[in-house]
């Protein structure tokens, strides 16, 4: 099988007084999408073969700032300068690919749109209609000569835009919620809840690509936030002689486990990240293996997440919720939630914290600290019901939340180091090294308990 890589040139600037098309260079913007790329381009082996680049500034300039951010493959020294690849239709780009040699197994083309795009969907009809700047198609070719190449012979590997392998680029385009104006309560909560889910769908790709940890974030946190707001709901909308809200606990069940099953993949990412950041705290082969093994773990947690996402169940699900969230039934439910009664649950939630707390000792368990850290988050979802009311309430719950999920962090560190060393992954003269992490971690959790400890107790 061969494998052929098309890729558009990021961003560039328009050309402005004597400047030519072909002299035209990157936008910032243009360097933070061909940055993003890189990460994705080089596990998907898009920079293993050979590297051919039009002799536009602007290509030449998207190809350096991959080889900026990944500098030890030598992306610049290895790629060809082709001035047939200033090319603008497809069926001259087909010529060009055609004459390639036949030991040629997996190119890199950098070129133009639409070009690009016309010899992709020539090469597969699946392809998609469009390339923004930055993008990227992998097709799989049959293995037959180049120039043998014929119509919709190809398979359609993968696809990938800036924008699903970097937050920071997704956040540019990312959903935006309506302007609430003079909307009641119920409106503004309605709205809310519509842009959460529009944030959740829209962030779906990039969790699939898996380049940034953050949309992984982000979706787990846009999917509780959901069902916290609805948890809310439930508690604050009470009608005589009939379910609180019809039909939403279904839903709240739903995104519950959607976002549980991102549970330990978000945890392997930060545990990954806090390695490659935080000094070593084991000897150089005993990080190597922990490393090596929650990556392979976070590898198989992406792909059952991904194969969870691809399911017709999934989607149908949300497409429910989305129904559900702009029905007249929940609108009318969100008519009897009143301030008054938002009030009454929260002094309730936090009678509850208040007594939760003053139990903890040193000698509690685990589970009792996170479930206090539960507490605080949904006194804080609904505190923002209304949030100009309680500022000061949702800055102390703030401060819990970050004590807790620290106390949090540590204690998931112990869960999958232990896991390491059962494995038998950990290298056998290990043994102390690990001991004396282990060690260090409760001597960390205790301190962190103890500040949770003196937190004083909530004011309404």
């Amino acid at each position: 099988m061969r494998h052929l890589f098309l890729m558009r040139h990021a961003k560039a600037r328009q050309a402005s007084g004597d400047m030519s098309d072909h002299q035209r260079p990157l936008r910032r913007r243009g360097q933070r999408q061909a940055a993003a790329m890189a990460g994705p381009l080089q596990r998907w082996g898009a920079l293993a073969g050979e590297i051919h680049v039009s002799s536009a500034r602007r290509t030449w300039e998207t190809l350096a700032a991959l080889d900026a951010a990944v500098p030890t493959l030598g992306l610049a020294a290895r790629a060809h300068r082709q001035d047939s690849l200033y090319a603008f239709e497809g069926e001259a780009l087909l010529d060009w690919v055609k004459r390639l040699p036949d030991p040629t197994e997996r190119v890199l083309v950098i070129g133009h749109n639409p070009a690009l795009v016309e010899l992709g969907r020539w090469l597969c009809h699946d392809a998609p209609d469009r390339l923004p700047t930055g993008g990227l198609l992998h097709l799989v070719l049959p293995a037959v000569p180049w120039q043998a190449l014929a119509p919709d012979c190809a398979r359609l590997a993968a696809s990938l835009v800036p924008a699903a392998a970097s937050h920071a680029l997704f956040q540019r385009r990312a959903p935006t919620p309506r302007a609430q104006g003079k909307a009641d309560l119920a409106g503004c909560l309605q709205m809310q809840l519509e842009h959460l889910y529009a944030l959740v769908r829209a962030l779906e790709p990039g969790v699939m690509v898996g380049a940034d940890p953050e949309f992984l974030h982000q979706y787990r946190v846009n999917l509780r936030r959901s069902r916290a707001i609805g948890e809310a709901l439930l508690a604050t909308a009470r009608a005589p002689r009939c379910d609180k809200v019809p039909g939403l606990k279904c839903h709240l069940k739903h995104l519950k486990r959607r976002a549980q099953d991102t549970s330990d993949l978000r945890d392997l990412d930060v545990f990954l990240a806090r390695l490659a950041a935080a000094p070593r705290a084991t000897e150089e082969g005993t990080h190597r293996a922990l490393h090596g093994w929650l990556s392979e773990r976070a590898r198989g947690e992406h792909q059952r997440l991904c194969q969870q996402l691809r399911q017709p169940d999934y989607v149908a699900e949300m497409q429910a919720w989305q129904v559900y969230l702009e029905g007249e039934a929940f609108r009318k439910a969100l008519v009897r939630i009143t301030p008054a009664r938002i009030e009454a649950v929260l002094a309730e939630r936090i009678a509850g914290h208040n007594r939760d707390l003053v139990a903890l000792s040193l000698e509690a368990p685990d589970q009792a600290f996170h479930d206090l850290r539960k507490t605080v988050k949904r006194i804080r979802y609904l505190a923002e019901l209304q949030p100009k009311r309680h500022r000061a309430l949702l800055a102390d719950l703030k401060q819990r939340q970050t004590l807790l999920g620290e106390l949090q962090d540590l204690c998931t560190r112990e869960a999958w180091l232990a896991a390491f060393v059962e494995s038998g992954a950990a290298p056998a003269d290990a043994s102390a090294d690990i001991a004396a992490w282990q060690a260090t971690l409760q001597t960390e959790k205790d301190a962190q308990r103890e500040a949770i400890m003196a937190l004083a107790p909530l004011n309404a």
